[in-house]
C-alpha cells in the first residue's frame, strides 16, 4: 500500500461543529440540588476569573441557593468572594445568620435529649434514627465530619439490609462532598454485599458513586466500565451528586482514552450500548466526538473537543483530568490513523490533527519511544514508515516451534509406550 493520501476527508464533511458558547450557567445549575449545586457554582466562579460576568453571576446563584438552606458558615465564605460587587442585595445578611444558628442550637439542643432517652431506654431503631437525624443536621450546616461520624455511629444499631445499605449511601454522599474518594470504593462494595435489599435506583446510584471513584484515581477503564453500566432508572434521582449528563461526559471521555476501537463499538460497550445511548442523547457533543472518533474522522473528533474543553474545564469532578483525557485521546487517534499503512505523509495526516509537521513529529516521537507505533520517521521527506515484522523469519519460529513440540510429543508417546510394555512383561513373569 503506498502513501495514505485521505487529506481532504474533513473539507468534504459539512459536519456542523458546535459553536464554543459560554456555559449557561443557569441551566447549567438547574441540572443539580442540594451542596453540590452551590459547590459546582462555587468551582466555577473560583476557575473563570477572566471572565467576571460568568464569575458573578456564579457567584449570584450560589447565595440565592444558599439562603434556602442552613449553612451560615458557607453563606460567609460567597460573601467573602462576592466582596461586594453585587449591590446591596447581595450584602451580609446578620438577621438571618443570628436566626438560622439561634434555631439551629434549639435544635441540636433536642436531639441530643432525644437521642440520651432513646439510649436510656435501649430500643435500637430509635437510637439508629436518633443517630442519623443527628448527621442530617449537622450535613445542613456544613459540618462534613460531625454528619459522618454521626452516620457511622448508626451502624451499630442497624438492623436489616436496607438499614445498612440506607448508612452506606449517606456515607458515600458525604464522602464525595468532602472529596474522601479514597474508601468510596469500599463504601459501594459494602452496600452492594446487600443485593436483596438493593433497589434498581440505588445499583445506578452505586455504579455512579464507584465510577467517581475510579475517575478520582485516575483509573479511567474502571470509570468508563462503570458509567457505561449506569441504566435509564438512575434518570434525575441522584442530582445530589450527579446528572445524567455527567454520566454521559464523563463515560464517553473515560471510554475513548482506555478502550480499544472494538471495544468502543461492542454491544456492551459504547457505541451499540443502548441504555447508554440514552445518555448519550442528551448531550450530542460527546455523541458525536465518539462517533466521529470511531469513523476515523479525526479532524471532526478534535473540534468536538476542542469546543467542549473551556467548559469541561469548569466540571468539578473533571476539571484536573482534562488534559490527560484529551493526550490520551489524541495519542489513541495518532495510533489508530497510523495503523493500517505501510506508509504515512506527515503533511497530510500534520493537517488533519491541525498541527505543524515539526509538532506532529514529535508527538510521533514520543509513541515510538513508548513502542506505542512500531515505525521510522523520514525527517528529510516527512513520510513515517511502519515498522512491520519479518514474515519469513515469522514463519521459520513457527515451524521450529511446531517442530519441538511435535518432538516433545513423539517422546512422550514412547516413553509411555516402554512404560507399558515394561509393566506387561513384569505381570507375565508373576
Amino acid at each position: 500500500m503506498e502513501i495514505y493520501s485521505k487529506g481532504d476527508e474533513e473539507s468534504s464533511r459539512n459536519r456542523p461543529i458546535i459553536s464554543g458558547e459560554q456555559l449557561d450557567i443557569e441551566a447549567y445549575a438547574s441540572l443539580y440540588q442540594g451542596r453540590t449545586k452551590i459547590a459546582r457554582l462555587m468551582f466555577i466562579a473560583e476557575h473563570c476569573c477572566d471572565n467576571a460576568s460568568m464569575q458573578l453571576e456564579a457567584l449570584r446563584m450560589a447565595y440565592d441557593e444558599i439562603k434556602k438552606g442552613e449553612d451560615t458558615q458557607l453563606f460567609r465564605e460567597v460573601l467573602q468572594k462576592i466582596d461586594g460587587r453585587l449591590g446591596p442585595n447581595y450584602t451580609m445578611d446578620v438577621a438571618w445568620c443570628d436566626s438560622v444558628d439561634r434555631k439551629a442550637e434549639q435544635r441540636k439542643k433536642k436531639l441530643e435529649t432525644e437521642l440520651n432517652a432513646y439510649k436510656t431506654n435501649l430500643i435500637k431503631e430509635s437510637i439508629r434514627m436518633g443517630y442519623n437525624d443527628f448527621g442530617d443536621f449537622y450535613y445542613s450546616h456544613g459540618a462534613l465530619g460531625d454528619a459522618f461520624k454521626s452516620y457511622f455511629c448508626a451502624r451499630d444499631y442497624c438492623t436489616t439490609s436496607k438499614h445498612i445499605i440506607q448508612m452506606h449511601m449517606r456515607a458515600i454522599l458525604v464522602s464525595i462532598e468532602t472529596g474522601q474518594f479514597t474508601h468510596l470504593t469500599s463504601y459501594v462494595s459494602k452496600a452492594e454485599q446487600k443485593p436483596e435489599a438493593l433497589e434498581p435506583v440505588t445499583v445506578e446510584k452505586l455504579r455512579c458513586a464507584a465510577g467517581l471513584a475510579h475517575l478520582e484515581a485516575k483509573k479511567y477503564d474502571l470509570a468508563a466500565r462503570k458509567f457505561l453500566e449506569v441504566g435509564p432508572d438512575l434518570g434525575s434521582s441522584y442530582n445530589e451528586v450527579i446528572a445524567s449528563q455527567d454520566v454521559a461526559t464523563y463515560g464517553g471521555l473515560c471510554a475513548l482514552a482506555s478502550f480499544d476501537r472494538a471495544e468502543l463499538k461492542a454491544c456492551s460497550k459504547v457505541i451499540d450500548n443502548v441504555s447508554f445511548q440514552n445518555f448519550l442523547e442528551l448531550v450530542p457533543e460527546v455523541r458525536e466526538l465518539i462517533n466521529d472518533f470511531y469513523s476515523c474522522h479525526y479532524g471532526s473528533c478534535l473540534d468536538y473537543l476542542g469546543n467542549l474543553k473551556a467548559n469541561l474545564l469548569l466540571d468539578i469532578h473533571l476539571h484536573d483530568h482534562v488534559e490527560t483525557l484529551y493526550d490520551q485521546i489524541r495519542n489513541k487517534a495518532l495510533i489508530q490513523y497510523t495503523h493500517p499503512f505501510v506508509s504515512v505523509d506527515l503533511q497530510i495526516m500534520a493537517n488533519v490533527f491541525k498541527t505543524s509537521i515539526a509538532g506532529l513529529e514529535k508527538e510521533l516521537e514520543t509513541l515510538i519511544t513508548d513502542n506505542q507505533i512500531q515505525a521510522r520517521i523520514d525527517s528529510h521527506n516527512k513520510i513515517l514508515y511502519a515498522r512491520h515484522p519479518d514474515q519469513k523469519n515469522a514463519t521459520f519460529q513457527r515451524v521450529l516451534q511446531t517442530g519441538n513440540e511435535f518432538d516433545q510429543d513423539v517422546r512422550a508417546m514412547l516413553l509411555r509406550a516402554n512404560l507399558l510394555r515394561a509393566e506387561g512383561n513384569s505381570l507375565m513373569n508373576l
